[in-house]
């Protein structure tokens, strides 16, 4: 435990050293674990870590918390980017037509065949940001350049295929439930004392390399794309600083598209959360997780596995993480 206080204590003096900027601009800070590293805050498992939960587990339910990928699936395309597409390549009826293999129609009468493509924003659905999805001053966590690592194929530094597969401790964070409320209303902003009082109401406390989840309700608004990508709740630059620098958890993830309040509580950066967490702090973000079912069951602490799709150089990549109900861990004098 003193080794792993004296690690964090190291991390944050060297992050908060180097996040001054000229003219007071933060910037993307350089990692206490070496030039080369790309992955920030995962580093914090170990095999240790990994075995600690995982030997917790008390079997039943799992819990899946992924959404379903279709096209009426929310997602962030207010700058653009791509909805998710999904078409037919070959239908069993089309192969008899078009006899691709002039195998002849007798034998694809006899034998179907199906298949299909997809074309999305790496971003779509429930996902994991790489820490090169959002940089300041030209520069992403751990001083990686876009004039630098930055090619027309991808990062050359940092992108999503470098992300490990995660398994941690997991806790789910029920602010609306706290609130009283089946989602919080539009704009909302999360403040640390909403996360306090929800792990308070939950008889839970966080700990170092946590996998925190936020529920914000907005899983409720999945089926209109429409609401679900606009005016969200989300935490604030207080409440990310209180999980990042007092609570030092590993990963922050949320039920919503962005994680934080959406429109922004700051004028000089559209994106505050987001920098701070993946360029200052080199803590991974995960979106679009499907809360609702842990929620319901009250399972606020849990073995927490996810693994994301290794696309090279991405800023990002959908996952399928699940969740695995974990006994109470033993209580140390």
């Amino acid at each position: 435990m003193l080794a792993k206080k004296l690690l964090w204590l190291v991390v944050f003096v060297s992050v908060a050293a180097d996040a001054a900027a000229p003219k007071g601009l933060p910037r993307a800070a350089r990692s206490p674990w070496g030039p080369a590293d790309e992955i920030g805050t995962l580093n914090l498992m170990t095999e240790a870590s990994r075995a600690a939960i995982l030997s917790r587990i008390s079997g039943g339910r799992v819990y899946d918390l992924s959404v379903e990928y279709h096209k009426d699936l929310p997602s962030w395309s207010l700058l653009g980017d791509p909805t998710y597409q999904f078409w037919m390549t070959h239908t069993p009826q089309g192969t008899v037509v078009d006899d691709p293999l002039s195998l002849g129609r007798a034998m694809h009468q006899h034998v179907s065949y199906s298949g299909d493509a997809v074309m999305m924003y790496t971003h779509t659905g429930t996902h994991l940001d790489s820490l090169s999805h959002f940089g300041l001053n030209g520069e992403t966590w751990n001083g990686f350049r876009h004039d630098e690592h930055l090619g027309d194929l991808g990062w050359k530094r940092g992108g999503a295929e470098k992300l490990p597969p995660i398994i941690a401790r997991g806790v789910l964070v029920d602010v609306a439930a706290y609130k009283g409320v089946e989602l919080l209303p539009e704009s909302y902003l999360i403040t640390a004392d909403d996360l306090r009082g929800a792990l308070a109401r939950q008889r839970l406390q966080l700990q170092p390399g946590d996998a925190v989840f936020i529920r914000t309700g907005w899983m409720k608004l999945i089926g209109d794309k429409h609401r679900y990508v606009h005016n969200e709740a989300g935490i604030g630059l207080e409440a990310a600083r209180w999980l990042v620098e007092s609570q030092r958890v590993m990963l922050v993830g949320s039920d919503n598209l962005s994680v934080e309040v959406m429109p922004p509580e700051t004028k000089s950066n559209w994106v505050p959360v987001h920098s701070y967490l993946e360029a200052e702090q080199g803590v991974a973000i995960m979106e679009v997780v499907d809360l609702e079912a842990l929620a319901k069951d009250q399972v606020y602490e849990f073995a927490f596995i996810g693994a994301s799709l290794k696309l090279r150089g991405a800023s990002g990549a959908p996952m399928r993480p699940i969740a695995l109900p974990v006994r109470p861990a033993a209580k140390t004098r």
